[in-house]
């Protein structure tokens, strides 16, 4: 038989990384081997036991029953957009539902953005650490993504100065994810409002990744748009987290109302009526969630806000390792001090095949590989944590002679 060439793939495909669910390959690997793995990478409530709340289950059965199984319009349904804009209004930042557009989850809302601001070889700024999606997507597109500092020396807080400087005439768009994932991070107003007026200055547009804004520890995070209504931003929130139905993929992003935003909003549906529409039976969940009973949220984020304190002084007593305190959603970001030519990744998979304990490295949401950060998810229920933290420090003690 006649031995052909591979068929080549995009080149941009090289850049695409998502490090999160690759590390799941070599987990893989070490239960194959027959080890148990304890899955601390993915940032999912449903396997840890939390459940999705019964009326947003029955808003999607109904919607079922009664025919709501074809396409819907690519902009969404109109009482999932009307609470949506309500929502928003309720919560300062008015918008109209015509600047309301239902997704797939946050992440498809933030690739229609992207999408739509950014050609081959523009660039986007987005924090380091960064949920690594915004990466994949912007090397799926060509664009490039500019990394600004955050500090974990002050509680993971951007450098406005830094984003400053690295605004050129190619940055397209600003990244802020706060509450923040990887780390927790909440950003005070002060930090927000800095953010908003270098914006409007350079007339950059701020995509605002706000999904975990009902999951701070001390109430819910007020929407970055709040505090400047006419301010160019978009938007991005779900139900993934808050509402505990991460498999659903229903999601939105709002558009400001500023006139600047206009031609996005244009481009944006234009790319919205490409893809059809988002999950339609899901998208009456949306309408459920946002005008119905939210109660679990508050016992949601009491069982975060214990797991949260549990991990960082568990964490912050083991010999080297420090740990920043989160302050909102599950995700800590500990920094391990490595022996001499190690990195991240190494302390990583040497962990997860000693242990069977899988976090992420911190290099996979951009952090230099020699700084020696990982992110652990804590949504284990606390006795499986503190077992998890006790083998850590067992592990760690080993690793760092």
């Amino acid at each position: 038989m006649l031995m052909q060439a591979p068929v080549r793939v995009a080149a941009r495909i090289h850049g695409f990384t998502y490090a999160i669910r690759n590390v799941v390959a070599e987990a893989r690997k070490v239960e194959a081997a027959g080890t148990t793995v304890r899955y601390l990478n993915i940032g999912d409530p449903i396997p840890f036991g939390f459940h999705t709340p019964p009326h947003l289950i029955e808003a999607v059965e109904r919607a079922m029953r009664d025919g709501h199984n074809g396409y819907t319009p690519s902009v969404g349904v109109t009482p999932a957009r009307e609470a949506v804009a309500a929502e928003y209004e309720h919560r300062g930042m008015p918008v109209g539902v015509d600047r309301v557009i239902l997704t797939a989850g946050t992440s498809e809302g933030i690739e229609l953005a992207l999408g739509a601001l950014a050609d081959a070889g523009d660039e986007v700024l987005v924090p380091t650490p960064t949920y690594p999606l915004y990466t994949a997507v912007l090397a799926k597109l060509g664009a490039k993504a500019v990394f600004y500092r955050t500090d974990h020396e002050k509680h993971w807080q951007p450098d406005i100065d830094d984003i400053a400087a690295k605004i050129t005439p190619l940055t397209r768009a600003i990244v802020i994810i706060d509450p923040n994932n990887p780390t927790g991070a909440i950003y005070p107003d002060a930090t927000r409002r800095a953010l908003i007026n270098l914006a409007e200055r350079s007339g950059v547009p701020i995509l605002a990744d706000e999904v975990y804004g009902d999951l701070a520890f001390e109430g819910p995070s007020p929407l970055l748009g709040s505090l400047a209504p006419d301010a160019p931003i978009l938007s991005f929130s779900s139900l993934s987290k808050a509402y505990v139905a991460p498999g659903w993929r229903a999601g939105w992003l709002t558009v400001g109302r500023s006139p600047m935003l206009d031609d996005v909003l244009a481009a944006i549906k234009k790319l919205a009526d490409g893809r059809l529409c988002s999950t339609g039976p899901m998208q009456y969940a949306i309408h459920a969630a946002l005008t119905g009973d939210r109660s679990h949220q508050q016992t949601f984020v009491r069982e975060l806000a214990l797991r949260s304190r549990l991990t960082v002084d568990r964490l912050n007593q083991i010999p080297g390792i420090s740990c920043v305190a989160p302050r909102a959603a599950f995700y800590a970001m500990p920094k391990v001090e490595l022996p001499a030519g190690k990195t991240d990744e190494d302390y990583v998979l040497a962990l997860l095949r000693a242990t069977g304990i899988l976090c992420v490295y911190g290099s996979g949401f951009g952090l230099p590989t020699e700084q020696g950060f990982f992110r652990v998810v804590f949504l284990a229920q606390p006795d499986v944590l503190s077992t998890i933290y006790d083998d850590i420090a067992t592990f760690t003690a080993g690793y760092l002679v």
